[in-house]
């Protein structure tokens, strides 16, 4: 009996902790990231978080884990550092250090933040890493890439970059490189065509798929008016 109270105790004890170490992140995510672009913001974080937890409901994974994922994996986009994809990683790293987190999880998180990127699958010889955390924050990110956030977010990032709305003669170009998709300045209509119509079928799990097909039918919808708009068919 005595040992059960003690187990139970240890128990209580790790979780509360684990609870301490996500408020201590979020707090730390809200203070690097107060003057982010709007659709890379701590609002953006929230959302992927929220997504995360709601998808970890149909699946089978680490919940800590995939909680410090979501919350660190956007800690320092590589597109705001001069396209440096070391520096996130790094920062995420030390933090989890400060907060005693053990190492296991540490690599963990890290290799989720490394992997989850939409632009790492233009080089698929170099995804080595795979794990059912890394799938469930990956497709909570990638929802809040699609249907009317999403629309929003890419929008927000065109004008944050002073891009086109869109250029008819520009035409989408759906066989990028890496290096050329990280520097593509193209119309912000072409990166529905070079991204976010495609994140329908890269989902990985039963939630995200269900959740993308839905918010992929309103972008399609979207478009035809914004064609019907811009041609004065409406």
């Amino acid at each position: 009996m005595k040992l059960k109270k003690l187990k139970k105790k240890s128990l209580l004890e790790n979780n509360m902790n684990k609870e301490l170490i996500l408020q201590n992140t979020i707090k730390f995510v809200k203070e690097e990231l107060k003057n982010a672009e709007g659709g890379h913001d701590w609002f953006h974080v929230e959302r992927v978080f929220k997504n995360t937890i709601l998808i970890s409901k149909d699946e089978e994974v680490n919940v800590f884990v995939v909680s410090l994922g979501a919350l660190l994996h956007d800690i320092a986009d590589s597109k705001f550092y001069n396209g440096d994809e070391s520096i996130g990683p790094k920062l995420a790293f030390q933090f989890l250090k400060t907060q005693g987190v053990t190492e296991e999880i540490s690599t963990h998180v890290v290799q989720i933040i490394n992997h989850i990127s939409f632009k790492n699958s233009f080089n698929k010889k170099r995804l080595t890493f795979t794990s059912k955390e890394l799938d469930v924050v990956q497709d909570a990110d990638r929802l809040d890439a699609i249907g009317a956030i999403g629309i929003a977010r890419c929008f927000n990032y065109g004008g944050f970059k002073n891009r086109a709305l869109y250029n008819p003669e520009i035409a989408p170009n759906l066989k990028m490189s890496k290096e050329a998709y990280k520097q593509s300045t193209a119309p912000t209509i072409n990166h529905f065509y070079e991204k976010l119509l495609l994140l329908k079928d890269k989902m990985k799990t039963l939630s995200g798929k269900r959740i993308a097909a839905e918010r992929h039918q309103f972008m399609e919808e979207y478009l035809k008016q914004f064609y019907s708009e811009w041609n004065g068919e409406l």
